[in-house]
């Protein structure tokens, strides 16, 4: 198995943990998806231990997510279930929270709404989806970095940077509880079912 390290993620997990300590409060059971090198996830799972963090990615990402929860030897975190948006169906897993860090623009536009579609079905009522990364407010860059950097995903075969209002266009049957914005400008959009 071998460890990878991602340096965004050393630099937002700070940040991150910050504002899930606050709306994961009262959350027992989270789905990461896209759980990539598994450096949040043990990170999160360390600093959160009412909390239990399942794990997923693709295949190819599980090796990686493997090794850093070995060497954790946390219990409450599970190894990663595959889970690719647009493929798999949803992990048979029960959970009342559900979190994605810098997934949503690397997937094709389709599978973004996916994503959205799937965990406004899965859900409970009381439950909460935090979802990282950049944004679009109001169709515009929030940057001139992150419009290059939209430039450079798409170049690259990414789906690009989406919208707020598609995201709430595409999860309407979640409401946007709290839009908080984030270091390098990222975003934390807090989810929530509607009433």
């Amino acid at each position: 198995m071998h460890k990878r390290t991602a340096p965004h993620c050393e630099r937002n997990k700070q940040p991150i943990l910050e504002k899930l300590a606050v709306y994961f409060k009262y959350s027992s059971q989270v789905l990461e998806i896209g759980s990539g090198t598994g450096q949040h996830a043990v990170y999160f799972a360390n600093h959160l231990p009412h909390l239990h963090w399942h794990t997923s990615d693709m295949p190819e990402n599980h090796s990686s997510i493997h090794a850093w929860i070995n060497e954790s030897q946390l219990n409450n975190i599970s190894p990663p279930v595959e889970f690719t948006i647009g493929c798999d169906p949803w992990p048979n897993i029960k959970v009342n929270a559900v979190f994605t860090a810098n997934t949503t623009h690397i997937m094709q536009p389709e599978d973004a709404r996916t994503m959205m579609e799937l965990v406004a079905e899965n859900l409970p009522e009381d439950g909460i989806f935090c979802q990282y990364g950049p944004m679009k407010i109001g169709g515009e860059y929030t940057s001139e970095s992150n419009r290059k950097f939209d430039q450079t995903l798409k170049a690259s075969g990414f789906g690009g940077i989406r919208s707020l209002d598609e995201l709430k266009k595409w999860g309407n049957k979640m409401q946007l509880a709290e839009k908080i914005p984030m270091p390098a400008n990222n975003f934390l959009l807090v989810w929530k079912m509607k009433k």
